[in-house]
């Protein structure tokens, strides 16, 4: 499969992408410091945070899936998951790029937005120990959720084959090869996933067509 995948050198990104060529894909990589990339993987120069329309429209073209790891890493890049795959989207459709699957966060389906104000309180999978937690982290990176909340507005009004993956607390703990699956909900209790099952869980549903238009919680 011909695969392109945004901001390849992340902490999940290059795991996708590992686990993508290993694969046998062929994946082109779109990213802000192409130096960071291991030698010899096909790559365009992107900056998520002010994309180049023509640019991404031409490292898109004739893939069979995009791939999205952006996120915000730090205070400059507020806002970049919303801005970055908007131009995803726009290059997508311009040049009849069909599937995406993008990485977003458990708590984000009770993250209110304009398009989509009435998101409830709790997600049905969280118990009682993460109904206490997941306040307190919203407010601590209520930006970061803010922008993912607004990405993920974006994909589902997109009108392609999208996928959402929302992980919960990220780890860098060796794979475990087995996750929980659910969809449009997250896994009961779930509290954790290492990013290399994440990587994993996120390829899997881009070879997926059954995927497309749902909302995935993963966990262990």
């Amino acid at each position: 499969m011909k695969l392109v995948l945004a901001a390849a050198t992340g902490a999940t990104g290059r795991l996708v992408l590992e686990r993508a060529r290993s694969s046998g894909h062929d994946v082109t990589a779109l990213v802000r410091s192409p130096a960071k990339l291991p030698p010899g993987v096909p790559h365009a120069r992107i900056d998520f945070s002010a994309p180049d329309a023509e640019a991404l429209a031409g490292a898109v073209a004739g893939a069979d899936a995009v791939v999205s790891a952006l996120g915000a890493t730090g205070k400059a890049d507020a806002g970049v998951a919303r801005t970055g795959t908007a131009a995803l989207v726009d290059a997508m459709r311009a040049t009849g790029v069909r599937r995406l699957v993008v990485l977003s966060a458990a708590p984000i389906g009770t993250v209110p937005t304009l398009r989509r104000p009435d998101k409830p309180r709790y997600d049905p999978g969280d118990g009682p120990l993460l109904r206490l937690v997941t306040p307190i982290v919203k407010w601590a990176l209520a930006e970061h959720y803010a922008d993912l909340a607004a990405m993920e507005d974006v994909v589902l009004d997109s009108g392609l084959d999208w996928t959402v993956v929302r992980p919960p607390r990220l780890t860098d703990a060796a794979p475990k090869g087995a996750w929980r699956t659910e969809v449009g909900r997250n896994p009961r209790n779930g509290s954790t996933i290492a990013r290399s099952d994440l990587a994993a869980a996120m390829l899997d549903a881009a070879l997926d067509p059954g995927a497309a238009g749902k909302i995935l919680g993963v966990a262990y």
